[in-house]
This record gives C-alpha cells, structure tokens and sequence, in this order.
C-alpha cells in the first residue's frame, strides 16, 4: 500500500520534494493533498502534480482523513504551530529543517509527538544519501581511525534570498544553512554533544560540492560514489532529487511501526538545536520565540 503524503506549503521546496518522489517506485508513495495559503496557489500546485486535493487552509489537510503523513515545507518560523496542528490532528510529521527556531519548541514538539504517538522526523535530508550512509559505515568500521576533529566548509551565497537575510523570518546562516553543518559533525561523533564549536565557511574547488547532497565520498580507503537518478524533473534546488531518500526512510519507519527515525533521532533533533542555539546567542541572536 503506497504511503499517502499531505503537502504543507506549495512553495519551493513543497515543489523539489514532490518532483523527487517520482525517482521512486509507482505505488510506494501518493500525494493525496496540497495545503497552502491561499487556495488559489494550492490548486496550481496540486494541477502541476496531479495531486488529487487541493486546500486553502492546513486546517482542512490536518483534517483530512485520507492523509497519512505529511511533509512541511512551510518557513521556519511556522514549523512549530503547523507540526503541532498536524499532530494534534493524528497525523504523522515530516518536518523541514530547522525542526523549530530554539531548544525550547523542539522539546515542545517533540513532547507532543510522543504523548499523541506519531511518527515525526526532522526533514535533514543530507542524512539519508547513500553518500553519507557510507561516510557513516567507514567511521564505524574503524576505516578512517579515530575521530578527533571535525572540520566541515559549507559555501554557498545567501544575499539573493530574501528570508535567510531578514531575522523575523528566521534568517541567518545558523538556522538554515549552518544546520547542515553541525548535524554532520554529530553525526561523525556518534551524537555526543561537541563540547566546543567554532563555525567558519568557505568554497574553492577542491571540496566536493555541494556537501549537504553529496553524490561521492573520499577516503582514505578510497572513493565512493552514488549518482542521483535524472528524473527530467526541474528543481528548484541543487540535488533535491536527493530528497526521495527521506521520503523512503519515512515510509519504511511507518512500515515498521517506528515514531523515530533511527538515521535522524529525536536526540539529535534536540542536540543540533542546542549547538545552534548556542552559536547564535553568543553573537547577539535573538528572536522573537526566545522570548
């Protein structure tokens, strides 16, 4: 039975994540439902992609009984209220990264998940590329030796996108972008809590780009590599093909009768938020759900 997914939001990336689940196998995965601000956008949207309803509010998708999960591609600063609209409402959560804006809504949501017993992963989708799968298989197997540093560049120009510039929207490196690289460093170090952090980032060509959708590895043991399928699809977003890998860890957890994904845990929801929680206050960043 094809896992049935309810869209939040018709922007960018709601559209990236879609186009990727044609990569996948036909009857694994169905969009029954497409919520949006405003109907008019939802119906463009559910038109684009055959999308068998179309709403102009997430209320009518939370009540939607035909939706089994459901992915939010909504901005940072409504992942809180529409994740816990749709868990209230029964339904399972795919929610895109950052989880929430600080460590104290992502407790809350996390809360809310495990006493309304759904399923609700945070949307780090670089997590599940086979790339990453195999860094993960290298460090454990001992092949690259002992972790005692982590160095990680991330680069890529942000000036040209309004809401990662502006801090009622949540912008900032921190949040957005620099979430790819503190979830890599927990993920090297086994989830432990790094007990200093120092962010910097550049980009030249001799790192493989771009790091959080990664298609090759190298090693010391040697390189690895995992081309992404060419769908014919236009993203809007480098590699977003790579988004179908999320969506297949999601409907194998649901198979299987999980509430956390194993690959991105609840814990680590929570660690990440609190190195990025730190990162920001220390440089004068606050916003207005701190309060």
């Amino acid at each position: 039975m094809a896992t049935r997914w309810g869209i939040v939001s018709a922007g960018l990336i709601s559209n990236d994540f879609v186009g990727a689940l044609k990569a996948l196998p036909e009857g694994e995965h169905r969009v029954v439902a497409v919520a949006a601000r405003s109907l008019e956008s939802a119906k463009k949207f559910a038109s684009k992609y055959g999308v068998e309803k179309a709403y102009g509010s997430y209320d009518e998708l939370a009540r939607d009984p035909n939706v089994e999960v459901v992915y939010i591609g909504t901005i940072q600063t409504q992942h809180l209220p529409v994740a816990s609209l749709m868990i209230q409402a029964g339904k399972h959560v795919l929610c895109e990264k950052p989880l929430c804006m600080n460590v104290k809504e992502v407790k809350q949501l996390i809360q809310l998940a495990k006493e309304k017993k759904v399923f609700l992963m945070e949307a780090v989708w670089s997590r599940f590329f086979p790339v990453y799968q195999e860094l993960t298989r290298r460090i454990q197997s001992g092949e690259i030796g002992d972790v005692v540093q982590v160095i990680c560049s991330f680069g890529k120009s942000i000036e040209d996108v309004t809401r990662m510039v502006r801090r009622e929207t949540g912008g900032g490196a921190t949040l957005d972008l620099g979430l790819y690289t503190v979830q890599f460093t927990t993920l090297v170090m086994g989830g432990d809590k790094p007990q200093k952090v120092l962010a910097c980032g550049h980009l030249n060509d001799n790192v493989n780009y771009p790091m959080w959708a990664p298609e090759s590895l190298e090693s010391s043991s040697g390189k690895y590599e995992s081309l992404l399928p060419k769908t014919g699809h236009i993203f809007n977003f480098e590699n977003s093909q790579g988004l179908m890998y999320e969506a297949v860890e999601v409907r194998r957890c649901l198979n299987e009768g999980l509430l956390e994904s194993p690959v991105m845990t609840h814990k680590e929801s929570l660690t990440n938020a609190e190195v990025m929680e730190k990162m920001r206050t220390q440089v004068g960043v606050k916003f207005d759900q701190d309060d």
